[in-house]
């Protein structure tokens, strides 16, 4: 991977990560002014906004990390699989948290008088974006089992050119 690229995915990474810490920052600076005190709607959707935001902030700095390990060409060891099971478990709670983003607007919904303000059907497309982090979160899963191959490759490689390197 080229200098550049590594470069601006960098860049990415770090302004994703300040714009984060903003809307995190500004999420729990509204909680006080939250109008919905009977149900507690808001609290649980800015907490799970917040668990949401920080489950994104640890893919950040996990890949992060395996930007340094390529820069250095050392990605193809032991030393990656932390962080790319960092970036699954991350991605799997976030699946989680979505779907509990999901049950609290469709609980929201459910509670709304007939005649009030109701989005039928936001709750299961909420509940379909899950899916698409769990799906990412799979799509990790397999390129790390592709990782493992590779490592265990570059190992055997090695391995073979000691021993070449003993012979001549």
């Amino acid at each position: 991977m080229g200098r550049k690229v590594v470069l601006a995915l960098r860049v990415v990474i770090a302004l994703a990560m300040a714009g984060a810490v903003a809307v995190q920052v500004g999420m729990v600076a509204l909680l006080p002014f939250d109008q919905d005190t009977t149900t507690g709607t808001g609290v649980s959707l800015a907490v799970l906004g917040v668990l949401g935001i920080a489950c994104l902030q640890v893919v950040g700095v996990c890949v992060w990390r395996l930007l340094t390990m390529v820069r250095r060409g050392s990605v193809f060891s032991d030393r990656a699989f932390p962080f790319v099971d960092g970036v699954i478990v991350a991605l799997a709670v976030e699946a989680l948290a979505v779907v509990a983003v999901a049950v609290v607007v469709w609980i929201e919904q459910r509670s709304t008088p007939p005649g009030g303000e109701d989005a039928p059907g936001l709750a299961v497309l909420i509940a379909l974006l899950s899916l698409v982090f769990a799906g990412v979160a799979l799509v990790v899963y397999v390129l790390r089992a592709l990782l493992a191959q590779a490592v265990a490759l570059d190992t055997q490689a090695r391995h073979l050119q000691s021993e070449l390197d003993e012979v001549i």
